[in-house]
């Protein structure tokens, strides 16, 4: 074994080196200053209502009285279908293109017919500076004359 420094996320930590199977092992270590006082981590005090604690009771009564302790009910689960979504899919879209009375075939998107560029340009406005800041002086007091 053998304690060592590394450098993690831009700070220096405490390690404890190891083989363990062939393997070197890395135990991160902490600093006096790194480790929390246990009265920290005391969980808060919860106030139950009369309602949950019976109900948190409720499976114990069961447990003495040799029975099974209530459970939800499981929704019945539906046979195992693998769908394919593509024809599912274009299967939909022709029954609506048949419900609106439009032809259910699909058809390529014609293409757009280009022109000779245009002539004319667009003037696009200047973006003007970001103003500086101007710098703030202190207020300079009036020389009193004697």
């Amino acid at each position: 074994m053998a304690i060592a420094k590394y450098a993690w996320s831009g700070r220096e930590r405490l390690g404890l080196l190891r083989v363990r199977d062939n393997v070197i092992v890395l135990h991160a270590m902490r600093w006096a200053d790194e480790i929390r006082d246990q009265s920290q981590l005391k969980p808060e005090e919860v106030e139950l209502t009369e309602g949950e604690i019976a109900q948190a009771e409720q499976p114990i009564d069961a447990k003495r009285e040799n029975r099974e302790p209530p459970t939800a009910e499981e929704p019945e689960e539906a046979p195992g279908q693998i769908v394919d979504l593509m024809a599912a899919l274009k299967e939909s879209v022709a029954k609506a293109k048949a419900s609106r009375g439009e032809d259910a075939t699909v058809h390529d998107m014609p293409k757009k017919k280009t022109t000779a560029k245009r002539t004319t340009t667009k003037k696009t406005a200047k973006k003007q500076p970001a103003k500086k800041a101007a710098k703030k002086t202190a207020a300079r007091k009036p020389r009193r004359s004697a």
